[in-house]
């Protein structure tokens, strides 16, 4: 029987049932498993740097920064640094790949998810679903007043997706299947491959530059990676080029957007509303602007 020391692999959270019973499978004596067991907070980077000592294998999160620093720290016995996200600019690849150490990511797991909760954050902010909700909790709804709380319809809409990558073209594929929308998209180059997978009446997809999808849609929704290019690709200027009456979706990563020009969008009711499954940084300070009054109300925001 080898008496080889068991191969530690740690993971910055709890570790998932899982993943946890898969590794049971594979023999207790050959992995040892250790996590950062607090769900209130983060890891801090010094207990990452002293816990991945010696270790072969690293499960982290968007919100664990894994350089050069943290790799020397656990020394030339690792092997893998796997991310539980899509997104992977979190963890330096070059110095990985320097130290001849893998890189897993997650690409496909939550395409339906987070397709679905870009659909949902689509429909509440158009049918003002927030404010409704809070007007009848807080003892609001008085004489009933055809107008109050209108809201606009998503069935017909023009949807403009920035990014149909597979995230943006499952969202895209649910509008405009479920509800008849007709897609604008944009990016760095024209996908048709993933347009015709959306089928469609000819012309319900097209490809257009970002000028243009910003002032026809109805619909904004942000499906981009998160690049130098991208950073704060929505702006005061972009957020001025959007109807009123539109609603800005982002479900990619909350530093595509300029959060003061969105607070002063929201302010001046440039666009009708928001709805946010990211910010930076995450969480956002119950002081933050973003979620200061009145414009609050015309924010959705989710985790």
């Amino acid at each position: 029987m080898s008496s080889a020391s068991p191969r530690k692999v740690f993971f910055s959270r709890n570790v998932p049932y899982a993943i946890g019973t898969r590794l049971a499978k594979a023999g207790a004596h050959a992995v040892s498993v250790e996590s950062f067991s607090s769900e209130k907070s983060c890891i801090p980077c010094e207990e990452l740097l002293k816990c991945v000592k010696g270790c072969t294998g690293l499960l982290c999160l968007l919100t664990d920064k894994v350089d050069a620093e943290v790799l020397d720290a656990a020394g030339p016995s690792l092997r893998v640094v796997s991310t539980m996200s899509v997104g992977h600019n979190h963890i330096d690849v070059e110095a990985c790949k320097a130290r001849n150490v893998k890189v897993g990511y997650t690409p496909g797991i939550l395409d339906v998810s987070t397709a679905e909760t870009a659909v949902a954050l689509t429909f509440a902010s158009k049918r003002r679903l927030l404010e409704c909700a809070a007007s009848a909790k807080n003892g609001e709804w008085g004489v009933w007043q055809p107008f109050q709380y209108c809201g606009s319809d998503v069935t017909g809409s023009t949807v403009g997706v920035v990014g149909l990558g597979r995230i943006g073209t499952t969202y895209a594929r649910m509008l405009q299947n479920g509800f008849n929308c007709k897609i604008l998209y944009t990016g760095p180059r024209e996908k048709p491959e993933n347009a015709q997978t959306l089928g469609g009446e000819p012309g319900s997809v097209e490809y257009v530059d970002m000028e243009t999808l910003l002032r026809k849609s109805d619909i904004v929704s942000l499906h981009q990676p998160l690049t130098e290019a991208t950073r704060g690709s929505i702006g005061a200027k972009e957020l001025d080029l959007m109807k009123p009456s539109a609603v800005l979706i982002n479900t990619g990563r909350g530093e595509l957007v300029d959060q003061d020009a969105l607070v002063e969008a929201l302010r001046n009711k440039a666009i009708a509303a928001a709805g946010l499954d990211v910010t930076a940084p995450e969480p956002l300070s119950p002081t933050h602007p973003l979620l200061g009054k009145p414009w609050r109300i015309s924010l959705l925001l989710t985790f």
